[in-house]
């Protein structure tokens, strides 16, 4: 059977972070790793994370909670704390606030995987925006597209990072680069994905939503400056003059949808 990783990075979320440990609570899958990472938050978040690891330990199941609680270096180097204490199959970041859809939805992701195959290097699904309510405000506005590849994120980022299920061999090898303060998740999806062609690996599509992603975030409260970031990771990966070419399209299809 699949094990899931699943990370939480927290700092002073205690008013968003029972919902996203609700949604892992109330799994139906049994085979869960849940590792916590907190920034040492001075507000009611630890308490609430405690309570949720003793809920957890009353279950029938394989649901293990690890909680570790520091100052760090920000997001994403909580996040490569996260990806070293992994011990999944697979490995995916549901931040305070985001939520996984459906009880049944790591069921319906670790489905789409044939007894006895080689794990795909992704398992990948479409995503829905929720407010602080949980209410699905609309669907994102890039759908998961039906075959993935590393050059697919030339068009933006297709697929939103909570919904990008890596395998966690090859996420361990893959770090977040600390370089990048807001754009250092699409960096990392497009180095997961060449990593998964190297080793002829698929990149496969659950055809769900597997995904609530809380609207803003600070990539939108940095905005102008997630944008030039984003760009630099771009024009590494697929060159300048495809990244301007890019751009350039993005701003004239912007312009025909008036």
């Amino acid at each position: 059977m699949i094990h899931f990783s699943i990370i939480t990075v927290t700092f002073n979320a205690a008013d968003v972070v029972e919902d996203t440990l609700d949604s892992v609570y109330r799994q139906n899958y049994p085979y869960i790793e849940h590792i916590i990472v907190d920034g040492a938050s001075t507000d009611l978040t630890l308490s609430r994370c405690e309570q949720y690891r003793e809920r957890c330990e009353l279950k029938d199941s394989d649901h293990k909670v690890i909680i570790v609680s520091e100052p760090d270096k920000g997001l994403y180097d909580a996040m490569n704390k996260g990806l070293k204490l992994a011990t999944g199959d697979y490995v995916v970041f549901i931040n305070a606030g985001d939520k996984l859809p459906q009880v049944d939805t790591l069921d319906c992701i670790a489905n789409c995987v044939g007894e006895g195959e080689p794990l795909p290097a992704v398992l990948y699904g479409d995503t829905d925006i929720i407010d602080k309510n949980g209410k699905v405000l609309r669907h994102r506005r890039f759908a998961a597209p039906k075959h993935l590849s590393w050059r697919s994120f030339r068009h933006g980022m297709l697929v939103c990072h909570q919904a990008f299920y890596a395998r966690t061999d090859i996420a361990r090898e893959t770090p977040y680069n600390l370089n990048y303060r807001y754009s250092s998740d699409v960096d990392w999806c497009i180095r997961i994905m060449k990593k998964g062609r190297k080793l002829h690996l698929p990149l496969r599509n659950v055809q769900n939503i597997i995904a609530h992603f809380l609207e803003g975030g600070t990539s939108i409260e940095n905005h102008r400056e997630s944008l030039k970031e984003r760009f630099r990771v771009m024009s590494k990966h697929y060159g300048v003059l495809s990244t301007v070419a890019m751009h350039a399209w993005f701003t004239i299809r912007a312009v025909l949808k008036r």
